[in-house]
């Protein structure tokens, strides 16, 4: 639907929205849709997120008796969808700079009439905090990275370590400012932010504003170009920067002071954030950061994630359930960083906590149970690699290998025993050389219809004179490899080149037979060899972690 033909309809609601309006579940709303012939036509949006015209739904409402009465935040909101679309976080700012007394040129007159209607009747800081509620729920249904996601505000406050009342907290990628309020929930907290889109850092300004929230101040500009807070230093940094930017200026900025852990590639743009905000903690204070899970092991940030590890920076890392992130499905981690009340090295028995809730429910509990947790000493993370991912470490730590080391070493022990059994009863022969006077070409058995040399990788016979197993161990004998080797030494196996001795039916299926066995004791022998090895590993790693120990 073009813009005309939807600003013709009036404003447009969701599935949510409606169930909201008739104060039934949004299942309900999906039955209405099914149940119904004359329910509301979809008037925009896309197949599976519908949009239907307001005034509509609130016809089929009353005539169904099934509608209630619309409130004015509601038809305050409907409103602003319909006059600022996409640019939702705009109008949201001149709302809120309207209910603050100033004077927003920009606002449609009708939205202004609105919220000067709701600013006699209720406090100016409910309207908001109400707007802002259905502008997250919003950008989750569509699954917008546009602000915060309420599952990850909810994590990040759960893993916040307590702070004192008059401690600072700052965060260099506010948005609208929903995680920086959140965490730092006391008033009286000195809160600090910066946010590159001029529009949401209004927004989060205005918010904090009207929340009677004084001590907060939010700046528009791009953290890592413009820094507008060189010299704070914060008790907690939170941050949930962007993703997957490499734009973010690393040629402008290889000299900065800030990369004392090293400088990030281009690539690592969320290392780069990381740094901003380690360089703005104070001795002792705290960094939460949001990052993908690919920044835990990520070969071009090796050797920061080394630096991190090194010097005890890194206390925690926290694998989060998929699903918490509602711009996608994969899982996102937690990074919670100290820093150190001195420079001197890290303490050697110090450890990192890795936590592992990826199997947990986003809308679950985040207090990690015994088998989710372990605790990595540094020494083991100081690989090549030095993955961060917990799931890898945890995997390590609650493996059963006395039970793994019992099974394999079981299973070894039957597959030798068997061994002997597969050998085939092999008597002498009349010598090598015996069986070439009467062959034929595996070619000359294809022509004449006996041999099917195109239904795998190997021929198969395709007649009752002749046994496939016979065929195709013939075929797989040394003497056979030896003819498809050109002069030059070059080996290209076509077995079309081979010759089979001419045998009667059942010596063939007794030729066959020894085949088959020979085969099934290949097949065995490396079975054991796999077995060995798996034996081995799984041996040395449970004596090395102390799982294992060998008899006094």
């Amino acid at each position: 639907m073009t813009d005309s033909a939807a600003s013709s309809v009036g404003p447009l609601v969701t599935g949510s929205e409606i169930a909201r309006l008739a104060g039934v579940t949004r299942a309900a709303v999906s039955n209405w849709r099914r149940r119904y012939d004359d329910f509301p036509a979809p008037a925009g949006g896309a197949a599976n997120s519908p949009l239907y015209a307001l005034t509509e739904v609130q016809e089929w409402l009353d005539r169904q008796r099934k509608g209630r009465e619309v409130s004015p935040e509601v038809e305050l909101w409907q409103a602003m969808r319909a006059a600022y679309g996409e640019q939702m976080v705009a109008g949201l700012a001149q709302v809120a700079g309207a209910l603050a007394g100033g004077h927003e040129p920009g606002l449609p007159d009708d939205i202004a009439v609105r919220v000067r209607g709701l600013a006699r009747t209720g406090a100016p800081a409910d309207l908001v905090h109400g707007l802002t509620e259905r502008f997250m729920d919003s950008a989750r249904r569509t699954g917008s990275d546009q602000v915060t996601p309420e599952r990850v505000v909810r994590a990040v406050c759960h893993f916040t370590p307590e702070l004192p009342a008059d401690s600072t907290v700052f965060d260099p990628a506010c948005g609208i400012g929903v995680l920086l309020l959140s965490v730092a929930s006391t008033s009286g907290m000195c809160c600090r932010g910066q946010e590159m889109d001029a529009d949401s850092a209004r927004f989060a300004q205005l918010r904090a504003d009207l929340l009677g929230r004084s001590e907060v101040l939010v700046v528009a500009g791009d953290s890592l170009r413009a820094d507008a807070w060189p010299d704070l230093k914060a008790d907690l940094v939170v941050c949930d920067p962007p993703a997957g930017v490499t734009e973010w200026g690393r040629e402008e900025l290889l000299l900065d002071s800030r990369w004392e852990l090293g400088t990030p590639s281009k690539a690592e743009g969320e290392l780069a954030w990381l740094q901003h905000a380690y360089a703005h903690t104070e001795p002792g204070g705290h960094v939460l950061m949001v990052m993908p899970a690919s920044v835990a092991y990520r070969k071009a940030g090796r050797r920061i994630r080394a630096e991190l590890v090194r010097r005890g920076i890194v206390r925690q890392v926290v694998a989060l359930p998929p699903g918490t992130a509602t711009s996608h499905a994969l899982p996102v981690h937690l990074w919670c960083l100290r820093r150190p009340e001195n420079t001197g090295a890290a303490d050697a028995n110090h450890t990192v906590r890795m936590v592992d809730l990826t199997g947990n429910s986003p809308d679950g509990s985040l207090e990690p149970r015994p088998e989710q947790v372990a605790e990595v000493p540094l020494i083991e993370l100081l690989d090549d690699t030095v993955d961060l991912t917990p799931g890898s470490h945890l995997r390590v730590r609650h493996r059963d290998y006395p039970g793994e080391y019992a099974a394999l070493r079981e299973e070894l022990e039957d597959q030798i025993r068997r061994l002997a059994t597969l050998l085939p009863e092999l008597a002498p022969g009349g010598g090598p050389g015996s069986l070439d006077g009467a062959t034929t070409s595996v070619a000359d058995l294809v022509r004449a219809g006996l041999v099917a040399h195109d239904a795998g990788p190997e021929p198969v016979s395709a007649s009752e004179q002749l046994d496939t197993d016979f065929l195709q161990g013939f075929v797989r004998s040394s003497v056979n490899a030896r003819r498809s080797t050109s002069a030059s030494g070059t080996y290209r196996f076509d077995s079309r080149g081979s010759r089979i001795p001419r045998m009667g039916i059942d010596d063939q299926r007794r030729y066959g037979s020894a085949f088959r066995a020979l085969s099934a004791f290949e097949a065995g022998m490396r079975r054991v060899d796999e077995l060995s090895r798996q034996l081995a590993e799984v041996a040395r790693d449970g004596l090395a972690t102390g799982a294992l120990t060998p008899p006094e």
